[in-house]
């Protein structure tokens, strides 16, 4: 009898275990439980996405509001089209502004939204039509290192 009490605790303590990591794998891997039905879906054009992918965050004010669902390029515009997917009970009004930031130095890229004043809500389907592309490092450090080259020039 203390034999089978035993290795019914040693079990619960192995399933405890499995389902902790479990939980840790999806929270490490943004895999978070979501509902689409209870989200609508926007869209954006960006000229540059960086190293954005699918999955990623959508953040106001740094609280997560949605995801990234699809990155596709665009043939008619010939940039990225991004669509989100956006929590309902979050409603950001038309002239919402997307922007690419990273989180840290070199931490992962994510979408900010930095809501805008118009009365009417963006709406399941609509086209945010604000976007600011992702800062590109080694863009940066180019313009930085060209600009610096053409003030030598000019001594």
């Amino acid at each position: 009898m203390q034999r089978v009490t035993m290795d019914l605790w040693v079990g619960i303590f192995v399933i405890m275990g499995i389902a902790a990591l479990m939980i840790l794998s999806l929270k490490v891997g943004n895999l978070n439980v979501y509902n689409p039905s209870q989200s609508y879906v926007v869209s954006g054009n960006f000229e540059n996405i960086g190293g954005l992918k699918v999955r990623a965050p959508v953040k106001s004010a740094g609280v997560v509001v949605g995801r990234v669902t699809d990155i596709q390029f665009s043939m008619e515009t010939y940039d990225a089209l991004v669509t989100l997917s956006l929590d309902s009970r979050f409603q950001f009004p038309k002239d919402t502004f997307a922007s690419i930031l990273t989180s840290g130095l070199l931490g992962e890229q994510y979408i900010g939204l930095a809501a805008g004043g118009d009365g009417a809500m963006l709406k399941h389907g609509d086209k945010i039509m604000k976007t600011n592309s992702a800062m590109v490092l080694e863009e940066l450090i180019g313009r930085f290192l060209f600009n610096k080259a053409a003030e030598d020039d000019s001594l």
